[in-house]
């Protein structure tokens, strides 16, 4: 089986997991493989060619949380089922006929085993070659996306079909907190475009200080870039967060003050000849006029992440460092 969107992969009797670390390697990314979250299918998928007009997949069963699959065919969507708590099997059926490339994607918000994948009879079965431009996008839930409607819908996945690209979804809930391990993490992958977003969480966790937080965030990108010379990076500031705009966390950070150091640190990176860095204001991507999209203050609704999906977009267009492919309509 191919895996796209994982960083590892590890097989194991009773299967094979996709991780979003070097699991070999997870004892160093501390807490516990990033809290638990790096074990997250957000962005992973199956890819083949196949003929097939059924796909079944086993996974292994869960005992409480349902979870929701997508199929994508030529980049475009299908369908979605849910696999219920204690159902380990699931079928995407009516496909159409011929050859084309599936992608199916794992849940955005748990974890997954895949045991098997079984097509009808007949059906043809080769590896994709995936020569669409690469695409790292690192940061919070407010990209690992547990909100939207299912996997394929999260704004990184609804960007990367518009754009034709191959990406790999970096968010991790509750995290990102410009953890040298993921810097060079990020560092050692492929990738065409690289976007990164951090804050709210620094902000909300207070993981880091007025003192400490630039140079942590030069620091992440400076890792990056010793491996990724000319390839284009966008740092976003945190989106829209009501509460966090203004109010003072524990060492005296707020979302607006964070907005102005990241500013601050892409300027600086400028003024040493850093020329494919680039600054994305979080609150063109989601601002306050959005607020009626997030039902806890903090994360957006699906709706609001097909909102972020479009505004990405457009800034990424705008900053003229979107990888060049045949786009598809959201």
């Amino acid at each position: 089986m191919d895996y796209s969107g994982a960083v590892t992969v590890e097989y194991t009797a009773s299967g094979s997991k996709p991780w979003r670390i070097p699991h070999e390697a997870r004892a160093l990314f501390v807490p516990d493989a990033v809290n638990g979250k790096a074990e997250v299918t957000a962005g992973v998928r199956i890819a083949f060619q196949s003929s097939c007009v059924t796909a079944s997949l086993e996974l292994q069963p869960m005992d409480q949380d349902e979870r929701k699959l997508d199929c994508v065919i030529n980049g475009r969507f299908h369908s979605t089922v849910l696999l219920k708590a204690d159902e380990s099997w699931c079928s995407f059926e009516g496909l159409p006929e011929g050859e084309k490339q599936l992608e199916v994607y794992l849940p955005q918000t748990h974890p997954a085993v895949v045991v098997s994948l079984q097509l009808n009879d007949h059906a043809s079965y080769r590896p994709f070659e995936d020569t669409r431009p690469k695409w790292i996008c690192y940061g919070s839930s407010i990209t690992q996306c547990e909100a939207a409607s299912s996997p394929s819908r999260t704004w990184p996945a609804l960007a990367a079909q518009y754009g034709g690209w191959h990406h790999t979804n970096l968010g991790f809930s509750a995290n990102c907190h410009l953890e040298p391990m993921m810097a060079r993490m990020i560092r050692d992958l492929p990738a065409d475009l690289i976007s990164l977003c951090a804050g709210v969480n620094i902000m909300g966790g207070s993981s880091l200080s007025e003192r400490t937080f630039m140079p942590a965030l030069i620091g992440f990108i400076q890792i990056i870039r010793e491996k990724h010379v000319n390839t284009p990076i966008t740092v976003q500031s945190p989106i829209y967060a009501e509460e966090r705009e203004i109010q003072l966390n524990k060492v005296g950070l707020n979302l607006q003050m964070m907005r102005e150091q990241i500013k601050q640190a892409v300027d600086i990176l400028h003024g040493q000849g850093d020329s494919q860095l680039f600054y994305i204001d979080g609150l063109t991507i989601f601002g306050e006029r959005d607020a009626c999209h997030m039902p806890d203050q903090l994360h957006p609704d699906a709706e609001g992440y097909g909102i972020m999906a479009e505004r990405v977009i457009s800034q990424l267009e705008k900053l003229n460092v979107t990888p060049k492919r045949a786009r598809h309509p959201l």
